[in-house]
């Protein structure tokens, strides 16, 4: 049998060196990248059989990354590997299409055990945290912002938060300039938010950043 072909990523070079080597024994890595929109990219090209990822990453949030690569590639197993607790965002990684989550404090002694067990079509969560959300996938994006916001202006408060000036905002996502500064304003208004400090906060404090 072939070993499944897995793609990772994490913001940090260096764990993602660590999951590389961890898992390339058992699996084919087929890439690593350090953002949400590269994991984007390469998962629709690379289509891999599992992605283990990470929830925080710049430019665009793993939740968010899950949640365009599950609706393009359903069968796709998606499998986090993270520092949160919060069952808020398990909840969250689970809505957007993951049946596994690992905490990176456990991933040395969990990993591959998740890992088989995902691509087996079974659910993975690390002993210890909340199993509440298994039963109820309320509330999609609870942990990631507010329901209200559309996918592009989530993706706008996240660059926001970043500190991304507007016209790299613009050529990041490929708008206009005029269209960034409408989204922006956008947010400001369903938020109740007057101020890029306000905005930024709001976004740390919902895990977009």
């Amino acid at each position: 049998m072939k070993p499944a072909r897995i793609l990772l990523a994490d913001d940090h070079p260096m764990t993602l060196e660590g999951i590389r080597a961890f898992l390339e024994p058992h699996f084919l890595s087929v890439g690593t990248v350090t953002d949400g929109r590269a994991l984007v990219e390469a998962a629709l090209s690379l289509k891999p059989d599992l992605i283990v990822l990470d929830i925080t990453m710049p430019l665009l949030n793993g939740i968010e990354a899950a949640t365009r690569i599950h609706k393009n590639l359903p069968r796709t197993k998606l499998l986090f590997v993270t520092m949160h607790s919060d069952p808020a965002y398990l909840e969250a990684a689970l809505t957007a299409g993951a049946t596994g989550y690992v905490l990176k404090s456990a991933a040395r002694s969990e990993l591959l055990d998740a890992c088989a067990a995902v691509l087996k079509g079974q659910i993975y969560v690390s002993p210890g945290l909340s199993t509440e959300p298994l039963a109820r996938f309320k509330d999609p994006l609870k942990a990631t912002a507010a329901r209200h916001l559309s996918p592009r202006e989530r993706e706008v408060l996240q660059l926001v938060a970043e500190g991304k000036a507007t016209r790299a905002m613009a050529a990041i996502l490929n708008i206009s300039v005029k269209t960034v500064a409408f989204h922006r304003e956008n947010i400001k208004r369903k938020l109740g938010l007057k101020s890029t400090a306000e905005l930024t906060r709001y976004a740390m404090e919902h895990g977009i950043v």
